[in-house]
């Protein structure tokens, strides 16, 4: 049994108490097979609502959530809130029914991800086998990484944490085992400031207990295909004979028998790829008419423009989102051709699907997401007569909106505008939350 003082890191082949010998902290893990895994998942504790507080001390102590107006939708809660029942992703007129003494803040998104940035500056300092699954977690793979600092991989991961706290103001949970998949599962067994261990001897027993939407890729309605066929836990889809579950299932069924044994053949990928980029706004209040939607499609197309120059990408499709006042959502896409970085060709390619959509139903949600990543070279290459979009090149088109980008960056976001983005008045009253995603 190797135990570990999260507190001060000593480490010991025994256990040791429910005190550390050298510091006295009851922060203790222990586990057989402690110094021999080397696969983690870090997670940052309530990463946005952490942040505030940490900016704001008066919020130390009360529930906090961020999200966007009463008709959003919770992006995190702090764990104050999360008592109350708060959830992310939740109706913020729910999360405030449950919690009416919340404190809430718009996301500040360009704050989080200068964070988060520092955050895997921080982890990448012990492994380059950093694989970000967003902002605010990541896998490690930390094979390599003893020999070089001489301690076992749980002991490297303590001294990130606490770095991580030191310098951030941010606090955040360990994973470890031997495979993806488990450590990410062990990361949310013992939040916040958690440390859980998954090992081989107690892998499988584990896995059978959970329910099967807790494996990676079972979404809502795959849980529903699986409960119907009769596997509620894993342990359900592990008593099937080899072979069945890829025949029923397919792709998706190889990688549920692997699961269910409690393995995982994907490897950490420091190079994981972006697959797209997208930006939503909900409204305050329903939208149907297209002259209230176009001046925030319009945003939308911005925000993703500038995310996909960025991070060095050009989308090679456009996918339009609208989620309908009873909540059906709604997708349409079609192929950017040639790839683009300009707002202004996002917007020409999302508008005519849009206007396909308004005049039968009112809407609460708009998205605009650039899908198909390409490389930036050959973007928005004009045609023989140097037409890229209806009367204007993408030469032309792009020092407009890099000049436009040069002011924002001096005098804010709100120092000019195209006209598009002004018309109708009333939209700056409905706009409601903003965000931008990456997957």
């Amino acid at each position: 049994m190797t135990s570990l003082c999260r507190a001060c890191g000593h480490i010991a082949e025994q256990p040791i108490g429910r005190r550390c010998p050298a510091c006295r902290s009851p922060r203790i893990v222990a586990h057989p097979e402690l110094a021999d895994l080397t696969i983690a998942h870090i997670d940052c504790d309530a990463f946005y609502a952490t942040i505030e507080k940490r900016d704001d001390p008066s919020l130390a102590d009360k529930p906090l959530i961020i999200g966007g107006g009463r008709r959003g939708v919770v992006s995190t809660a702090c764990y104050i809130a999360r008592r109350y029942g708060v959830r992310s992703a939740m109706p913020m007129f729910k999360a405030l029914k449950a919690c009416p003494d919340a404190v809430v803040i718009r996301p500040d998104m360009a704050k989080y991800v200068a964070v988060g940035r520092a955050v895997r500056t921080i982890l990448e300092s012990a492994t380059p086998l950093v694989e970000p699954l967003s902002i605010d977690e990541a896998f490690l793979d930390l094979t390599g990484s003893a020999r070089l600092f001489g301690k076992p991989p749980a002991a490297i991961l303590t001294d990130l944490v606490r770095r991580i706290e030191a310098e951030l103001g941010v606090t955040a949970s360990i994973g470890l085992s031997y495979a993806k998949f488990l450590a990410k599962l062990a990361s949310e067994i013992d939040k916040p400031r958690g440390f859980a261990v998954i090992g081989r001897a107690d892998a499988r027993s584990y896995v059978a207990a959970l329910p099967v939407q807790a494996l990676p890729g079972v979404g809502a309605r795959f849980t529903e295909t699986l409960n119907a066929d009769g596997f509620r836990r894993v342990g359900d889809l592990a008593k099937q004979p080899p072979g069945a579950l890829a025949a029923r299932y397919g792709a998706m069924g190889v990688r549920l028998e692997a699961f269910a044994r409690a393995e995982d053949p994907r490897l950490v990928n420091p190079s994981r790829p972006t697959k797209s980029i997208s930006s939503e706004t909900t409204f305050e209040t329903d939208i149907g008419d297209a002259d209230d939607l176009k001046p925030l499609l319009w945003r939308q197309a911005e925000r993703v423009a500038r995310q996909l120059i960025e991070k060095n990408y050009a989308a090679g499709s456009v996918t339009l989102k609208l989620k309908t006042s009873q909540f059906r959502i709604l997708t349409r896409q079609r192929p950017a051709e040639p790839p683009t970085q300009l707002a202004e060709r996002l917007y020409r390619i999302a508008e005519p699907m849009l206007l396909a959509e308004v005049g039968q139903r009112t809407y609460r949600l708009i998205g605009l997401g650039a899908g198909d990543l390409k490389a930036p070279e050959g973007a928005d290459q004009d045609d023989l007569l140097g037409r890229a979009t209806p009367n204007q090149n993408s030469a032309r088109l792009a020092r407009i909106e890099a000049a436009m980008t040069v002011i924002r960056e001096k005098s804010g976001d709100r120092a000019i505008y195209k006209g598009r983005a002004l018309r109708p008045e009333k939209s700056d009253q409905q706009r409601g939350s903003g965000k931008d995603s990456k997957r």
